[in-house]
């Protein structure tokens, strides 16, 4: 998506970046959108600006109706929990069923199709962590349906997705046209080999890169964010990414969600028709599991796939002064330092910060250790401050 664009362009775009309302942030996309060259290379970032100017359009619009609009109105949903886990999926294929057996949600139920209209939200135990899942309103299988703009603006702000599909109905299919839909609003369910994500509501002063770009060094990061009035964001580098890759998130470019397959109604079909489906997914390096709502069937492993898929890693703290570790963990999603930990327990703690003792799980001796030792799923830790 990156282009070559004007500096007036680019110093546009920090506008909508800037934006505080909706209203406000439709109205600099509009001029943006108005600015952007014409030409073969900015396709594909004038079909992304378009899209977003048709989901702040529709949910204003939808704002409007209720009248319920506020400046913070949003489709999207307050995240809890360990991770949050969009169902996403067409209708009938078990979604609101699912989200019943799972938690303690009480979705509408029904016989007709498109019977979800809002986000239902419910939280799935997993051993001493939760997961909130939320059921998204069902995609219509017409790729630029107006009506799909809510469903993957809940995907594109997911931790991960639960892809739903119907095993008695095509279900190579349905998981084909899913993933179609979701590659067209630019977001992938298979691991990229390098993505960034810039965060620009941090407080750190100045450009902080963490990780190593392939082509481009801090300066560079520096400069090319400079270009968009941007003087402050924390710039995350995930594998083999590049300067390219860092345009195209300032632009809210390609979105990496882990996804779980969940084929429902196994009760409906036979044992070798099932085991089709999830050859099929593993053959797209997608992990599956055949479940029924009917009969329990896969049920109780969803929270294991979902922590697996996810990466998380949960990390017990110890006061100097306790014996035993806080029964409730910090979750972390993929790599995480003992620095990390300090951070997300209170930023003067990091500033302060000294050395920590890890217990690893199952070790009956703790070991001394700097800011930067990699925390493993299942460690203890004590931190020890100035």
């Amino acid at each position: 998506m990156p282009t070559n664009l004007p500096m007036a362009c680019k110093a546009q775009y920090n506008k909508v970046l800037q934006a505080r309302t909706p209203q406000e942030k439709l109205r600099q996309l509009e001029i943006f959108y108005s600015m952007i060259p014409k030409h073969k290379g900015t396709e594909k970032l004038r079909m992304h600006v378009r899209r977003q100017i048709a989901s702040l359009k529709a949910q204003m619009e939808e704002a409007r109706r209720k009248r319920a609009y506020t400046a913070t109105y949003s489709w999207l949903v307050e995240k809890h929990g360990a991770a949050q886990i969009v169902l996403l999926g067409f209708t009938k294929t078990g979604k609101s069923s699912l989200l019943a057996k799972l938690t303690n949600a009480k979705p509408l139920i029904a016989e007709y199709p498109y019977a979800t209209r809002e986000p239902e939200v419910g939280m799935l135990p997993y051993q001493d962590i939760q997961f909130q899942l939320v059921e998204a309103p069902s995609l219509r299988p017409e790729p630029e349906s107006s009506w799909n703009l809510k469903p993957l603006t809940l995907a594109r702000n997911a931790d991960g997705l639960i892809l739903m599909v119907d095993l008695s109905a095509n279900p190579a299919g349905q998981l084909s046209l899913l993933l179609q839909i979701l590659e067209a609003a630019k977001i992938s369910v298979k691991k990229p080999k390098g993505r960034v994500v810039v965060d620009l509501k941090t407080m750190v002063p100045g450009v902080q890169l963490v990780g190593t770009l392939k082509d481009a060094t801090h300066e560079d990061v520096k400069r090319l964010l400079a270009e968009y009035g941007v003087r402050r964001a924390v710039v995350k580098v995930y594998g083999e990414a590049t300067l390219d890759d860092v345009e195209d998130a300032l632009f809210e470019g390609l979105v990496y969600r882990p996804a779980l397959v969940v084929g429902s109604k196994a009760d409906l079909v036979n044992r070798g028709e099932a085991e089709a489906f999830l050859e099929h997914c593993r053959s797209l390096n997608l992990p599956a599991l055949a479940a029924s709502n009917l009969t329990g069937e896969g049920l109780n492993q969803i929270g294991g796939k979902l922590f697996q898929n996810l990466d998380l890693l949960r990390v017990y703290t110890k006061p100097p002064s306790a014996d035993k570790p806080s029964p409730i963990p910090f979750v972390f999603k993929g790599e995480a330092t003992v620095l990390d930990l300090a951070e997300r327990i209170h930023r003067s703690l990091a500033e302060k910060f000294r050395y920590a003792k890890v217990w690893p799980r199952g070790a009956g001796s703790p070991v001394r250790v700097g800011g930067e030792y990699r925390l493993q799923d299942g460690d203890v830790v004590e931190i020890r401050g100035g």
